[in-house]
C-alpha cells in the first residue's frame, strides 16, 4: 500500500511539472530534489519488482448412474430402417450433462453385436452409446457386474468401440499392458488434475478370460492403485466402486466399511452404484469428502420400487495455486417415464421432478409424484451436510 501512494505521488508531480512552466518546473525540482528522489527509487522498485499473481481454476465434474439396456428399451428404439434412435431418451437432461465441464456415466450393458439382448445378458446397439456420448457423457465407467455378459467378445468389442469414437474408459482392460497405460485414470483439465478408479464387486459369477481384466474391488489391488495414482501427483482422487445390494435404498454395512478404508487410504470423494436405486449422500471432515453410496438408473425398464429414477451429483472445485479444494457439491434428482406410462406415445425419457402436469399423462404424473417423494425423504432422513438440490 505504501508503495502504491508513492507511485501515485510521483506521477501527481509529473503531470504537474509538465502542466506549470519551467520556471515553476525548476523550483520544484530544487525544492523537492530528496524526496523526490527517494519516490523515484520506490517507483522503480515497484516496477521491477516481480509480485506473484495469484491463478485460479475451475472445475465441475457430474457423475451420473448406471445407463441400463432392457429389451423393451432396444424395441422402442427400433426404427423402420433396423437403425435404433435414442435421441428422445435423452434430449431433456443432455444439457445438464453438457454443462458439466466433465461428465462421467456407469455403462451397463456390452456391446456384443447382434442379436442385441436386455436381461440377464445385456448386448445394446452401438446406437446406445453414440447417443450417450452425444447426449454428453465424456468419461465411460465399464467395471460392472454386467461387463462379461457377452463374454471376452463383448468385452473387446465393447473397449474397441469406445476406443474407435475416442471416449475414455476406466474399469476393462485388453491385457495388463492396457491396464498400465490407462489405469488409473488421470484427468487433467483447467490444470486441475483428478485420478479416477473404478471397480466392482463381481460379475455375475462368469470369469475374465486371459489376458482380459476386469478391475475389481479387491482391497489389495486397490492398495497398489492408490500409491500409483497418489505418484501422479493428483489434486483430488475419486473412486467409484460399482457395490452393495440391488434395491436397497440404504447403504450395507459393507458399503460403509469400504467408503472408510477408501477414504483412510487417500480418496478424497466415493460415488457408487449398482443398487439401481437412490441411496443416502454424505458430507464429511468439514466439506472435504464426500460419499454417495448409490445414484440409481440412469435409464431403464425396471419395475421394482424406486428403479425408475436417480440421481447425479455435481462436485465442483477450484484450485488456487497449489490448494484445491471441494468449494461446492449438490444432486440433481429426475425419474424416467416409460412408453407404457405415457401411452406409447413416447420413448424411453429421462425428466426432471418438477416436469409440468400439462406435459405428463395421469400414469406418469402418478409416477413422477412416487419417485419424487420416496428420494426426497430418504434424502431428508439420512443425507448428511449440506448437500444442495438442483434442477435441469
Amino acid at each position: 500500500m505504501m508503495k502504491n501512494n508513492r507511485l501515485l505521488a510521483i506521477i501527481f508531480l509529473s503531470l504537474l511539472a509538465f502542466s506549470c512552466g519551467s520556471d515553476n518546473y525548476t523550483n520544484l525540482q530544487k525544492s523537492d530534489a530528496v524526496i523526490n528522489e527517494n519516490v523515484i527509487i520506490d517507483t522503480i522498485i515497484v516496477d521491477t519488482e516481480e509480485v506473484p499473481i495469484q491463478t485460479e481454476s475451475h472445475l465441475s465434474i457430474l457423475i451420473a448412474g448406471d445407463f441400463m439396456q432392457h429389451g423393451p428399451q432396444i424395441q422402442a428404439a427400433l426404427q423402420p430402417d433396423s437403425s435404433y434412435n435414442y435421441e428422445e431418451c435423452f434430449a431433456r437432461v443432455s444439457p445438464v450433462f453438457e454443462n458439466a465441464d466433465v461428465a462421467i456415466g456407469n455403462f451397463e450393458v456390452t456391446l456384443g453385436g447382434k442379436p442385441y439382448a436386455g436381461y440377464p445378458r445385456f448386448s445394446a446397439p452401438d446406437e446406445y452409446l453414440q447417443a450417450i456420448v452425444d447426449a454428453g457423457i465424456d468419461i465411460v465407467l465399464t467395471a460392472n457386474n454386467h461387463c462379461l455378459d457377452t463374454g471376452k467378445h463383448g468385452l473387446e468389442r465393447t473397449i474397441h468401440v469406445l476406443d474407435s469414437i475416442g471416449v475414455p474408459r476406466i474399469g476393462t482392460y485388453l491385457d495388463e499392458e492396457d491396464r498400465d497405460y490407462y489405469y488409473p485414470y488421470l484427468l487433467d483439465y483447467n490444470g486441475i488434475r483428478v485420478a479416477i478408479l473404478n471397480f466392482t464387486y463381481g460379475t455375475n459369477g462368469l470369469s475374465v478370460k486371459a489376458p482380459n481384466i476386469v478391475n475389481m474391488m479387491d482391497t489389495t489391488v486397490i492398495a497398489r492403485d492408490l500409491v500409483k495414482a497418489q505418484a501422479m501427483n493428483p489434486d483430488v482422487i475419486i473412486a467409484i466402486p460399482h457395490w452393495g445390494i440391488e434395491y436397497e435404498t440404504l447403504p450395507s454395512k459393507e458399503q460403509r466399511m469400504m467408503a472408510k478404508w477408501l477414504l483412510n487410504k487417500g480418496v478424497d470423494h466415493v460415488i457408487g452404484g449398482h443398487p439401481h436405486v437412490a441411496q443416502p449422500m454424505e458430507l464429511l471432515n468439514d466439506g472435504q469428502n464426500f460419499v454417495a453410496y448409490s445414484l440409481g438408473n440412469v435409464i431403464s425398464n425396471q419395475s421394482m420400487p424406486n428403479t425408475f429414477g436417480g440421481y447425479m451429483v455435481q462436485l465442483d472445485f477450484v484450485k488456487n495455486d497449489s490448494i484445491t479444494m471441494l468449494y461446492d457439491c449438490s444432486y440433481i434428482p429426475y425419474w424416467v417415464s416409460r412408453p407404457h406410462d405415457n401411452g406409447f406415445t413416447h420413448n424411453y425419457r429421462i425428466l426432471p421432478l418438477d416436469e409440468p402436469d400439462s406435459l405428463l399423462t395421469v400414469k406418469e404424473r402418478q409416477q413422477r409424484d412416487t419417485i419424487s417423494k420416496a428420494m426426497r425423504t430418504l434424502f431428508k432422513e439420512h443425507n448428511v451436510g449440506d448437500i444442495k438440490e438442483l434442477g435441469f
